[in-house]
């Protein structure tokens, strides 16, 4: 699959490549950025791989521009992957009406429901065509036996997600604000709805506090940071104490949750623990 590169920018001694290609699991062109750090660009080097899941209303912009992650990776020799957050431009009905659901709100699930089914297949693009695509066309860069996912809020659900529906496949996961309950907070119902119809039990296969009940991958290698500043987390959209609350009841090992005093939902929360979530992919990427 052909990558077009539509700008090479440095930063921190790397290359972020602003490309486009055209997917076939959303039938759409796909815009991604990806770092590659001075170890891979000038140092010869095969790199471990963190994949990054925006949020609502984000694109491969937003945590590229403000959330440091490149100046973290540059001095541990990690490429960043940086998706966006759906297809876009299909004209759809209600793809534009609402910044929570259609465009830019992909929630990282395949949908079964039209019109949405045969485009917003996020999870298809994200965990098999996209890597598969950046590992051929930058096999001399990128090691695609290291690979470790991240996010921030949709894409903190969508990074734990995919992390335990894909055993072995990421090395390790973190998650900045993430919805960790979906199924039960507006959001989620909204979204889940929309895309996969009205079975709650569905659902619950998209869902990192079900899904977790069932982990049989040993430790969890887990990070997640939440701010007590949070409108999001005071207005019950992020539920993280359920997430851990399973956890425990599972009986899983190898989640560090930490609540952060007055952080809010920003990229200004994002970029002040952005080192924190690099270090702990590399713990395991390089291990």
């Amino acid at each position: 699959m052909a990558f077009e590169t539509r700008a090479t920018i440095t930063t921190f001694g790397g290359k972020l490549l602003k490309l486009t290609h055209q997917s076939a699991a959303t039938g759409t062109p796909m815009n991604v950025n990806l770092y590659l750090p001075p170890a891979a660009v000038s140092g010869g080097a095969k790199v471990p791989v963190l994949i990054y899941l925006s949020g609502l209303t984000c694109t491969p912009e937003n945590c590229s521009e403000k959330g440091f992650f490149q100046a973290a990776a540059a001095r541990r020799g990690i490429a960043v992957v940086y998706p966006d957050t759906s297809p876009r431009g299909l004209g759809l009905p209600g793809e534009t009406e609402s910044w929570d659901f259609g465009a830019g709100a992909g929630f990282y699930v395949d949908a079964t429901r039209e019109p949405w089914r045969p485009h917003y297949r996020m999870e298809t693009y994200v965990a098999s065509e996209l890597p598969a695509a950046l590992f051929a066309a930058f096999a001399a860069q990128l090691d695609g036996s290291r690979v470790s996912i991240t996010g921030h809020s949709m894409g903190g659900h969508g990074a734990l997600t995919l992390y335990l529906k894909h055993p072995g496949q990421y090395r390790s996961v973190s998650a900045f604000a993430p919805i960790a309950n979906p199924s039960r907070c507006p959001w989620g119902e909204k979204a889940f709805a929309g895309y996969l119809g009205d079975d709650r039990d569905a659902w619950k296969r998209h869902d990192a506090t079900e899904l977790v009940k069932g982990w049989q991958g040993g430790d969890l290698r887990a990070l997640v940071d939440v701010g007590t500043g949070d409108n999001f987390y005071k207005q019950g959209q992020l539920l993280p104490e359920n997430f851990e609350k399973a956890v425990k009841e599972a009986g899983v090992q190898g989640l560090t949750l930490r609540y952060q005093p007055d952080y809010d939902h920003s990229y200004y929360f994002m970029s002040t623990f952005a080192q924190d979530h690099v270090d702990h992919a590399a713990k395991y990427l390089f291990e």
